[in-house]
């Protein structure tokens, strides 16, 4: 995933990089906004404005830091140049900019023109791997939902027509007629071989 509002980025340079995204026809689906984290050297540039890969002194440049929500909502959305949701947003901040020149359908610019149906669009996600498409084909369509019975596993239909119960433990799962059958009493516990009683001890003079 790309990470947005990173410490020493500007709009300016958040603006090229979706400009270069769309370029090579990128379109990132996960974008997380910085999160300043212990023991970064990103977090000490959020907190202190300087960059530590160089000599700090009190002359040293100071680092553009993203805080504030609106800022770093753009950031990300940039990223996402793609999703109709963002559309407007960008739209607001590229004519404060002055680069109302990239709001179009051409080729070079960025996000089309504002439309009424635009709230209606959705970004259609292209990763199959999450996808409710993908996730009819692995299941033939049909959504199974296990009821949990109490004191019990999860009952399921197996191949051969049986009821089977999920144990929930890493073993395979059991057939119903299986785990009706109460565990037969091991008749070596009822013959267990009873402990020796202690000699008692002859007391010294």
């Amino acid at each position: 995933y790309f990470i947005a509002a990173h410490p020493g980025t500007t709009d300016e340079d958040m603006l090229n990089l979706a400009l270069w995204l769309k370029k090579h026809d990128f379109r990132a689906d996960q974008v997380q906004a910085f999160y300043p984290s212990p023991m970064a050297t990103a977090t000490t540039m959020y907190h202190t404005g300087k960059n530590p890969l160089q000599k700090v002194t009190y002359k040293s440049d100071q680092v553009e830091t993203v805080k504030s929500p609106e800022q770093r909502k753009l950031h990300k959305a940039l990223l996402r140049y793609h999703d109709p949701a963002n559309w407007a947003l960008i739209r607001a901040r590229l004519k404060e900019m002055g680069r109302a020149e990239l709001i179009g359908d051409g080729p070079n610019q960025l996000i089309p023109e504002y439309t009424a149906d635009e709230k209606q669009l959705a970004y259609q996600s292209h990763r199959r791997k999450n996808s409710a498409v993908a996730h009819k084909k692995r299941t033939g369509g049909k959504g199974n939902v296990a009821k949990q019975k109490q004191g019990g596993a999860a009952k399921t239909k197996h191949r051969n027509g049986k009821n089977i119960r999920t144990q929930h433990t890493g073993l395979p799962p059991l057939a119903e007629d299986e785990t009706d059958q109460k565990p037969k009493q091991n008749a070596s516990a009822k013959h267990a071989k009873r402990s020796k009683p202690r000699r008692k001890k002859k007391p010294t003079r």
